[in-house]
């Protein structure tokens, strides 16, 4: 029996996980707030493991509602360090296993205990379990685009300005959750474009070709922030067709709240 650990939070344990392992990791029926902690701590690491993570198909579903985490998890599975894969049946805890230990992760009173065996025969039963039942387990597949891709696409086709004010503003915010009553990244995308007086058609296409959102959906959330007064438009001519449209901000305090401010502004005025 190797040495347990007894944490405050999971940081020091997946740290501890991640550098202790050579080869696969396999996370076997993580909670939500493991599966949010592997994805942070993976983006930060430079020592990650293949990371296979079987998880509840509604622990995932509700983690990657959330732009923040989701992008961040996209960028991990586009770079082959972390697979995901929908559990069928519940395991008795949270499991890391690797080929020469497995870690039981118990969590009480907002405290995280870590029970670790690196008792090979019993490492190698539970290994070779998860690992077959990874394998016939269906892909979790993500439809939020990789952080880096949507930085990337938006320095090209929007603009550096636009990109710094975006990432600004996520930084600042706990959660980006597409539910229809708080901030989501098409709102957020909306608002550094108007901060930075970008055309509707421009942030409405990028946001449709990085996998953001489609057009309809960048154009109804544009409407509903008209209709509070967040936003405003101002028609730009083009030789061919219908005028298209700037956007702009509208509410006098978007104006004179700084970057990291505009997030708590805008719920403010959504509540």
């Amino acid at each position: 029996m190797v040495s347990n650990l007894l944490e405050t939070d999971l940081e020091n344990i997946l740290e501890d996980a991640f550098a202790e392992t050579e080869g696969e990791l396999l996370v076997v029926d993580p909670s939500a707030e493991t599966v949010e902690a592997i994805v942070e701590a993976g983006i930060e690491s430079d020592t990650l493991p293949e990371l296979c993570l079987l998880a509840d198909e509604d622990v995932l579903k509700d983690v990657m509602d959330d732009f923040l985490i989701a992008s961040k998890a996209a960028d991990l599975v586009e770079g082959g360090s972390l697979s995901l894969r929908v559990l069928s049946t519940d395991a008795d805890n949270a499991l890391f296993v690797s080929a020469d230990r497995v870690v039981a992760l118990v969590s009480t009173g907002g405290r995280v205990a870590a029970l670790s065996s690196d008792d090979a025969e019993f490492v190698e039963e539970v290994f070779s379990t998860y690992r077959d039942a990874f394998e016939e387990a269906e892909e979790y597949r993500l439809r939020t685009p990789a952080i880096s891709r949507v930085r990337e696409t938006m320095t090209e086709e929007i603009g550096d300005a636009t990109r710094e004010d975006f990432d600004d503003v996520l930084a600042s915010m706990e959660t980006a959750r597409g539910n229809g009553d708080g901030l989501d990244e098409v709102t957020v995308s909306l608002l550094v474009a108007a901060k930075n007086d970008v055309l509707l058609y421009d942030i409405s296409k990028w946001g449709e070709d990085v996998g953001i959102a489609s057009k309809a959906t960048f154009s109804r959330t544009k409407t509903r922030l008209e209709d509070l007064g967040l936003i405003d438009t101002e028609k730009v001519p083009i030789d061919v067709g219908r005028p298209r449209l700037r956007l702009k901000l509208g509410d006098d305090r978007l104006k004179d709240a700084s970057v990291d401010q505009l997030a708590d502004v805008v719920q403010s005025a959504l509540n």
